[in-house]
């Protein structure tokens, strides 16, 4: 009887231990830029990509990169969005718009080994009255690079390797774990959807077919003694 109860318990250990493997893992941190839309309330996280947005005249968009999990821990632009200040002197042309751009590529602490992250800096947009977000900020930021995905890898050739790794956790240290991309986000194509850092259904299922089994061999131990 000990044997079996033994058992159970070991089975109902691995299933918490699991728990907490599982939320380690969502600890990572993924290296990317982000897609922010400025007002004069500040920055709010894009909810789709800067080839979707068409921003119009007047418009304020910042892009950051950093480590971060996901939207809600995504790091904002440093620079305010302040679109009379940044095209003071790009004045208005008719047939046209004018896209004031935040473009932070983040701080040394969460650039790629061997690269030096540029001061961020800003820049004014004059584009087609159709142009995208995307549009507007090649017209004065490239080159950009892409991955097959249409996520945004670089801004002005930075970085020069690389496209939403993971790092190993959230502290900025930039060793690489190897595996894993950035979540979907605002930096890509299509829209951003971050996920909330719990365990995936697929480990809960596991970990509540585990904890079955050990309630059935407690049940079954119960009824031999009795």
């Amino acid at each position: 009887m000990r044997g079996v109860a033994r058992t159970a318990a070991l089975l109902v250990a691995g299933a918490v231990l699991a728990v907490l493997g599982a939320g380690t893992a969502q600890a990572a941190g993924y290296r990317y830029w982000s897609f922010w839309e400025g007002s004069a309330s500040g920055w709010s996280y894009a909810t789709q990509g800067p080839s979707l947005v068409r921003p119009d005249d007047g418009s304020v968009q910042g892009f950051r990169f950093a480590v971060s999990a996901d939207s809600e821990d995504a790091s904002k632009p440093r620079r305010a969005p302040d679109f009379a200040k940044i095209c003071a002197d790009t004045p208005a042309k008719g047939g046209s718009k004018r896209v004031a751009l935040v473009i932070d590529p983040g701080v040394a602490a969460d650039a790629p080994d061997g690269e030096t992250p540029p001061a961020p800096r800003t820049a004014c947009a004059r584009v087609a009255k159709d142009a995208s977000s995307a549009e507007a900020l090649a017209s004065v930021a490239g080159p950009l690079r892409y991955d097959t995905s249409a996520m945004l890898c670089a801004i002005s050739g930075y970085p020069a390797t690389g496209c939403g790794e993971q790092v190993s956790g959230n502290g900025n240290d930039g060793s690489d774990t190897g595996g894993g991309r950035a979540p979907t986000s605002a930096s890509a194509a299509g829209s951003s959807s971050g996920d909330g850092g719990g365990p995936s259904a697929g480990v809960l299922v596991g970990i509540g077919a585990v904890l079955l089994l050990g309630i059935a061999a407690v049940a079954q131990a119960r009824r031999r003694r009795g």
